[in-house]
């Protein structure tokens, strides 16, 4: 497995990614699929995101073929460049287990010590096991935890907050 940075030629590729992991994950995201298949013309709109300079998108492929993806938002004001914050993590079934996700996570910290950030967040559902265990593999602690942060039909779920000092 391979990881690089996508650009809006993968617009196509990361948008039909993105649709299965709302699909398959949909507690681990805030979008839910039916809000991002109403987005008007959304390869164009992923397109522009994907080549924005204030967030970059990492790709993990096997075989040529995208199957994981993770986005880090770098902060914009003066006083926080020195921040950003992990987004939009997803591997497909067929590619977890086999280090993919440990190896796209490594990429980003890595892009991120390269371009002088110092600190690196992200939230994640306290449900979501697998995905805090990869988080605290790589070096992310524990500095919070917010009660009922996302409110589903009939239940809430738990975010907790991580960092890592680069």
């Amino acid at each position: 497995m391979q990881t690089r940075e996508l650009t809006g030629k993968d617009a196509e590729s990361y948008y039909e990614l993105r649709l299965e992991a709302l699909l398959n994950n949909p507690d681990s995201f805030i979008t839910t699929y039916e809000q991002e298949k109403q987005k008007p013309d959304p390869i164009k709109t992923t397109a522009e995101r994907l080549d924005s300079h204030t967030s970059r998108t990492f790709g993990l492929f096997e075989d040529e073929k995208l199957c994981g993806v993770v986005t880090l938002v770098k902060e914009t004001h003066p006083k926080f460049a020195h921040k950003a914050t992990i987004v939009a993590m997803y591997v497909t079934p067929d590619c977890r287990r086999k280090s993919g996700a440990a190896t796209l996570l490594q990429s980003l910290i890595n892009f991120a010590r390269g371009i002088n950030l110092e600190v690196l967040h992200l939230s994640v559902v306290t449900e979501n096991q697998p995905a805090r265990a990869l988080y605290e593999q790589a070096g992310f602690r524990s500095y919070g935890l917010e009660r009922k942060a996302i409110k589903l039909p009939g239940r809430y779920l738990d975010e907790e907050h991580m960092e890592l000092f680069l």
